[in-house]
């Protein structure tokens, strides 16, 4: 069978649900090896929590450089595996990290790339959703290794246990990859609610709220969701620009999305629109998110989600 590397996503020490994804699709084509770089000494850790999924093996890869040099090193490493090993594909999830080494390591094999798929067939065809939700294409890699970034959240993972082989290996990161070096970094501070782009549930506001996001958060917390805005929310200082959902803001595929005083603009649509059941809440009956909308509630938000908030708790209790 075809090999397939895919690369491990963390969020902090912990794995993402991204890297199952990954698996997932990676095992329609071919055994999933899966690449963790890890600080030396935390490998195995990390390794060990790949648990489920269709994964064959493991490579666990330790080196200082990657917190050194981020990006680069990272790349630099897994376009020596890819060298080595001539996969048929390497998937990578659709973060900005993961598109940037993805870029890199395409320039380094001499392959071809395509990002932001929503979903990769047995033969190594990705499906894309362009020109803001209004094309799907069906595209394949034709030279070198097939080099994919996968949306989070656009496919359903295989949790089936596996206890996967796992192995270790060392590289040299390249001078060229040391040119640009890491001073500091500080992680993103979490709050209590879901990842925005690994939630299962968004409720997201936008310039309907008029800068009160209290009733989009608190309906949010009831469902245990994540909480995102569009972009004249967080250009009008409403909310952070980390939150911003949108073809310049993060790319979502939740189960469920719920759209409060957003009128759809293509742009916040691109980012949004495969997720799989959209609800919308606007008092304008005409707003165009209302085209791609499963169910909808002609509405002001601030009448309708302190409601809907109730029920929401009063099911739960």
């Amino acid at each position: 069978m075809s090999d397939i590397l895919i690369l491990a996503e963390f969020t902090g020490e912990k794995i993402a649900k991204t890297t199952a994804e990954l698996a997932t699709c990676g095992a329609r084509a071919g055994e999933v090896t899966v690449l963790v770089l890890a600080a030396p000494g935390k490998g195995n850790a990390l390794a060990a929590q790949i648990t489920t999924g269709l994964v064959t093996s493991v490579l666990v890869i330790e080196s200082e450089d990657f917190a050194r040099y981020s990006v680069a090193a990272a790349a630099d490493a897994i376009a020596q595996i890819v060298l080595e090993r001539r996969p048929a594909a390497l998937l990578i999830a659709s973060s900005a990290f993961g598109k940037e080494v993805a870029g890199r390591v395409g320039v380094a094999t001499e392959s071809g790339i395509i990002t932001d798929a929503v979903d990769v067939a047995a033969d190594l065809t990705a499906t894309q959703v362009v020109f803001g939700g209004s094309t799907t294409v069906h595209s394949r890699v034709s030279h070198g290794t097939a080099i994919i970034t996968v949306r989070p959240n656009s496919v359903t993972p295989d949790l089936a246990p596996s206890t996967p082989v796992i192995s270790h290996a060392s590289y040299v990161i390249s001078d060229s990859a040391k040119l640009a070096e890491v001073i500091s970094s500080e992680p993103s501070v979490q709050g209590g609610r879901p990842e925005l782009t690994e939630a299962q549930i968004v409720v997201s506001g936008g310039r309907g709220t008029n800068g009160d996001f209290g009733p989009v958060e608190a309906f949010a917390d009831s469902l245990g969701a994540a909480v995102g805005a569009s972009r004249a929310a967080t250009d009008a200082g409403w909310y952070l620009h980390s939150h911003q959902v949108g073809q310049t803001g993060k790319m979502v595929s939740p189960q469920l999305y719920v759209a409060c005083g957003i009128s759809g603009a293509i742009q916040h649509r691109a980012g949004m629109q495969t997720s799989k059941t959209i609800v919308v809440i606007n008092k304008d009956p005409d707003a165009p998110i209302f085209e791609i909308a499963d169910f909808g509630v002609v509405g002001d938000l601030f009448a309708v989600l302190p409601q809907a908030t109730e029920g929401v708790r009063a099911r739960k209790s």
